[in-house]
């Protein structure tokens, strides 16, 4: 088993296929973009397998596929494929902000893939728009739903809490699992070199920033019930909305750090291995 110098065991390799993206989130990325990698400094596929081989035989059992926006790298249901057949790894997962999901979500079921985890931070169009700077709400609910269709669960939504953005939609948000057995989880603003203005008439990350305890509160008229039981080894603290088919969840990397529980290995679009 691989151990860091904590004692932890590494269980879980995140993989960046891809910087590239085609949304400019507004706390993840400037208006313009960043400086890309050259083509030829990027893993190919056969060495993203070689080292998830050597991982597996190390222990890691679960493997997140990232970016970047990963569906914008060309086939990667392939890769997909790949990963499946080696030995010990179990689960194969996706981070995705769900544009080209219904293009891509049965064939990457088909290929092995067990779930997604999308972004998705409004249910408004045009503040959709407005966060992602261009982004079509539309075409990312497709997606979601495209890929509940392909059986890829539990679907899990990721809602970056932001004050001046999203506050007045945290109820709407959540109830999304009262419908349907997704996870909807709020998670609070990073500091991820986005202190850069984030555009007119939006705050900045500082002032964005709500602590997880807020963000309970705000969801106080849901009666939340804690679940003993979590869905996987995960940060989330996890809840369900009386009568829900879904799950709540709270990640706090900021206000309340989970490192101490922390699983995770990653592997760089250019072939880097952090821990953190």
């Amino acid at each position: 088993m691989l151990k860091d110098s904590w004692g932890r065991s590494i269980t879980y390799l995140r993989v960046s296929v891809t910087d590239r993206c085609n949304l400019r989130c507004v706390y993840c990325m400037p208006p313009e973009g960043i400086r890309l990698l050259p083509h030829d400094a990027i893993l190919r596929y056969e060495e993203i397998v070689e080292v998830v081989r050597c991982a597996a035989e190390h222990g890691v059992r679960e493997v997140r596929l990232t970016g970047g926006e990963p569906l914008t790298r060309p086939n990667l249901p392939a890769l997909v494929g790949m990963l499946a057949a080696i030995p010990g790894i179990q689960d194969i997962s996706l981070t995705t902000n769900a544009l080209l999901l219904e293009r891509f979500a049965l064939p990457l079921a088909e290929a092995g893939l067990k779930r997604v985890n999308i972004s998705l931070d409004t249910l408004r169009p045009e503040r959709f728009a407005r966060i992602t700077r261009g982004g079509s709400f539309e075409q990312a609910w497709r997606g979601i739903l495209a890929a509940e269709a392909a059986g890829l669960a539990p679907i899990k939504i990721n809602v970056v809490a932001m004050r001046g953005v999203n506050e007045d939609e945290f109820p709407e948000l959540a109830r999304l699992a009262v419908d349907h057995p997704w996870q909807v989880r709020f998670i609070e603003v990073m500091p991820i070199k986005n202190e850069s203005p984030w555009g007119e008439d939006l705050p900045n990350s500082e002032t964005a920033f709500i602590p997880i305890g807020e963000v309970q509160e705000r969801l106080a008229s849901l009666s939340l019930e804690p679940l003993d039981e979590k869905s996987g080894p995960g940060p989330a603290r996890e809840y369900r909305i009386p009568g829900g088919l879904g799950r709540i969840g709270f990640i706090s990397p900021v206000s309340e750090h989970f490192c101490a529980t922390c699983n995770r290995l990653r592997l760089t679009s250019d072939g880097f291995l952090r821990p953190c």
